[in-house]
């Protein structure tokens, strides 16, 4: 069944894309839950009247992710805590506090854009990969100092 999606799911594609999806999984789930429309031949219409206006906004978008690409590419997060012998943290950095850190400077984050495959359990300087994009990515520089 073809169906158009009314926004990104990343194992499908993007919002305006016309995908061939299974019958039941259409029916079941992507319809239901408002996540797409059937390719008929009314909403194709449709959405050819709205593709220049999803390009427009899909580039607006990410204008601004370069833009916040490039401040965060400059910052430095410097997040104190407790540290043991060694250079042991007690507990661990997480993106909650990477979150947290980028707050306290001004810039708004969602956690989830932060991309730590695991948390920081020793003090030191680190480069955590920030995706703010699905074509933009920067790194920004952590240091864990003690507190």
């Amino acid at each position: 069944m073809k169906v158009i999606l009314k926004e990104d799911i990343s194992s499908l594609g993007r919002m305006g894309d016309l995908i061939d999806v299974a019958d039941g999984y259409a029916r079941n789930y992507l319809i239901p839950q408002n996540k797409a429309l059937p390719a008929t031949h009314k909403n194709l219409k449709v959405l050819e009247q709205q593709r220049q206006i999803l390009l427009q906004k899909r580039e607006r978008e990410k204008h601004r992710a370069q833009n916040l690409a490039t401040k965060l590419a400059t910052l430095t997060c410097e997040i104190p805590k407790q540290v043991g012998e060694e250079g042991k943290i007690f507990g661990s950095v997480t993106t909650m506090d990477i979150a947290h850190c980028l707050e306290q400077k001004g810039i708004q984050i969602d956690r989830k854009k932060i991309i730590l495959d695991q948390p920081i359990k020793h003090a030191g300087e680190y480069e955590v990969p920030v995706k703010l994009h699905p074509e933009v990515q920067t790194f920004l520089k952590i240091k864990v100092v003690r507190s």
